[in-house]
């Protein structure tokens, strides 16, 4: 089959189109025949060198895809041959077919195309077990999105609105904030131009945010502190600002605050499973009522995989960049 390699670490172009052995499934697996695949930030630190795969992994980019079921390891019972599924991953999903875990693998929802579901798994998989079932938002409860723009971002607005929370969002621009808007956002921070801990406050009477979600890291770590309320939770996914950071102890015992950080990649298989799981029970109705929906900046054929990886580096789309094939 084809997929997207790297035989060396580098820019984009060290994103590879090669043939490579299609997989069969193991014990507990199924064989899914890729129809798209979500691009993550994640894959362009793994294409750097940054973010290996978990040991035993496949070395090819791609932690999302939509597609069919064409094959199916003896034991798997849940799934069938020409099921139409998305799917999270550990790696593997730049290439026209992938082996998954069965307990990975979703239904594509009702309403949403077969390529628009690989928009899906990773970002509703990220967002619901690090805000709802670890920093447990609640409704009336203030969430504040860094990147509200963004793939996660955009699913975690919806999500939170969706349970009666009240949304704070920072983005770069006037029409990232607007989309931002649109899909729910009540506060809106231009964090270019305006400083997030003031606006925060002042929208809120001072109170903050009760959850943060942070993929920016270090470089944020003492104002996210400032910008939370008393018994608030910052859930950090991400280190886009830096991996090192100095946490002021007595701000934290002054608000009785938690600070988490979690990723889904290297998790146990029995866990990510437990994720969506419960992802299908609490996130899948929504969509298929329409209440949330993925949001699609742009598809991009798999051989512009370049072009893609550029995209999210230059930071100018809003929601989800897909690969097709």
């Amino acid at each position: 089959m084809k997929a997207i390699t790297l035989p060396s670490f580098g820019d984009e172009s060290a994103l590879t189109l090669a043939d490579v052995p299609a997989p069969t499934p193991r014990r507990g697996q199924v064989v899914v025949e890729v129809a798209a695949t979500g691009v993550n930030r994640a894959d362009l630190m793994q294409r750097q060198g940054l973010y290996p795969p978990p040991p035993g992994e496949s070395e090819i980019p791609g932690l999302e895809v939509s597609g069919t079921i064409s094959a199916v390891g003896n034991d798997v019972r849940d799934w069938h041959v020409g099921d139409q599924v998305c799917a999270l991953l550990a790696g593997g999903g730049y290439a026209e077919q992938v082996a998954v875990p069965a307990g990975q693998v979703l239904p594509v929802p009702d309403g949403v195309s077969l390529v628009d579901a690989a928009a899906l798994p990773e970002v509703v998989c990220t967002v619901w077990s690090n805000v709802f079932l670890g920093a447990k938002l609640q409704p009336d409860e203030t969430l504040l999105v860094h990147g509200g723009s963004s793939g996660i971002g955009t699913m975690a607005i919806q999500l939170a609105k969706a349970v009666a929370a009240r949304v704070a969002v920072t983005a770069g621009s006037a029409e990232k904030l607007e989309a931002c808007m649109s899909l729910g956002a009540d506060i809106l921070i231009n964090y270019r131009e305006q400083d997030f801990v003031e606006e925060l406050a002042a929208a809120t009477h001072d109170d903050g945010a009760d959850v943060i979600l942070d993929v920016i890291g270090a470089k944020y770590l003492d104002r996210n502190l400032d910008a939370l309320a008393t018994d608030g939770r910052l859930v950090i996914i991400g280190m886009q600002g830096g991996a090192k950071g100095e946490l002021n102890i007595a701000k934290l015992l002054g608000k009785r605050a938690a600070v988490m950080a979690a990723g889904l990649r290297s998790r146990p298989l029995p866990e990510k499973a437990a994720i969506v799981e419960a992802v299908r029970e609490h996130v899948w109705p929504m969509i298929e009522a329409g209440t949330v929906h993925p949001v699609i900046d742009t598809r991009i054929p798999m051989e512009d995989v370049a072009d893609a990886h550029r995209a999210l580096k230059d930071s100018k789309h809003i929601g989800k960049v897909l690969l097709t094939l």
